[in-house]
């Protein structure tokens, strides 16, 4: 029995491929390796034990279908997909095609060739709205006035490309489980970040901003910047924590089938931008003035996940501390400029 990971190399999904090798699980790794970073993670998993890696995309569903008829695969995390909000602005065309037909073409392999396999997806909470009715401005944060976690049964509201096609698929997901029977499960994420993060200006804003303390510290006149004004509010949650969960879902699939999750690190575990700029400052020891930018299209100002329905239906939840998680990402950070 195979665990296929689509977007294997990235993030996320190197992260969760080398827990399952260390489990002693046949793993497939399917990646277009568009995404920076894509080959120094693969090398890494190279040299972690025996990789099982496939260059193909999920848009061309012809990559697909060797992968399901000569393997017996039980479970599918699907990873692979467009991840910014702004490349979705500039492409929207590659955005649809990326995370809504290639889920589709993997769904369709499901269906057609894997009928009994679970299916985790990656989707966002960008699938939410942005009523921002009951929030307050405070000196470092937005903050409601009564609810601090949003839970699966908040307005959906699919905005900016993005949304759309993670809100599509999203959709398509669940009724895949309600028309086809399939094991599908979704999790709506919120900030995922740790070792390995190769982030971007416009993705992995926590690996971001550690990158730019870094670099700040080795040259004072470097500059970096924000959009708004640094008090929008996102939980963290470390990438450890996420592939436990990806690990717990197919776990409890007969629990959690056919069902939306928010996952993320909780109220606990929730910073602004601003507050993370003032925790890197103490923790490399270098002042950071960021140059402002407008904010960017339709960023929500506050989004904390309510994790009671993972602990409910999949008995999991974070378990490691915002402090702890950013310590790990700032040595792994610095640990990759020195070429260790």
């Amino acid at each position: 029995m195979a665990y296929l990971v689509t977007g294997g190399c990235g993030f996320v999904g190197c992260n969760l491929t080398v827990e399952l090798m260390r489990q002693g699980k046949t793993v497939l790794i399917l990646d277009n390796m568009a995404r920076p970073g894509a080959q120094i993670n693969l090398d890494w998993l190279r040299r972690q034990g025996e990789v099982k890696f496939f260059h193909g995309d999920t848009r061309n569903e012809h990559d697909l279908d060797p992968l399901f008829r000569k393997h017996e695969i039980e479970c599918v995390f699907h990873l692979a997909g467009q991840v910014a909000m702004t490349t979705s602005l500039e492409n929207p065309r590659r955005d649809f095609e990326v995370n809504v037909l290639g889920s589709i073409n993997v769904l369709e392999s499901v269906r057609l060739l894997a009928p009994h396999a679970t299916v985790v997806y990656a989707s966002s909470n960008k699938v939410y709205g942005l009523d921002e009715s009951e929030l307050v401005e405070q000196e470092t944060r937005y903050e409601p006035r009564d609810k601090k976690e949003i839970d699966e049964r908040a307005r959906l509201e699919f905005l900016t490309p993005y949304g759309c096609s993670k809100g599509a698929t999203d959709q398509y997901m669940l009724e895949y489980a309600r028309n086809f029977d399939l094991n599908t499960i979704v999790f709506r994420h919120s900030t995922i970040y740790g070792g390995r993060q190769i982030s971007t200006f416009d993705q992995g804003w926590v690996g971001w901003f550690c990158q730019q303390a870094i670099e700040t510290k080795a040259n004072t006149e470097h500059c970096f910047t924000i959009n708004g004004d640094g008090k929008q509010v996102r939980d963290l949650l470390h990438v450890s924590d996420a592939v436990a969960c990806y690990l717990a879902a197919h776990e409890h699939v007969g629990a959690a089938r056919g069902q939306a999750f928010n996952i993320g690190g909780g109220y606990e575990n929730s910073m602004s931008l601003r507050e993370l700029l003032l925790h890197l400052e103490k923790q490399v020891d270098v002042k950071l003035n960021p140059r402002q930018l407008p904010w960017r299209a339709n960023d929500q100002k506050y989004f904390v996940a309510d994790n009671s329905k993972a602990l409910s239906l999949l008995n999991w939840k974070p378990l490691i501390s915002k402090e702890a998680g950013i310590e790990e990402a700032i040595n792994w950070e610095q640990s990759r400029r020195v070429g260790r």
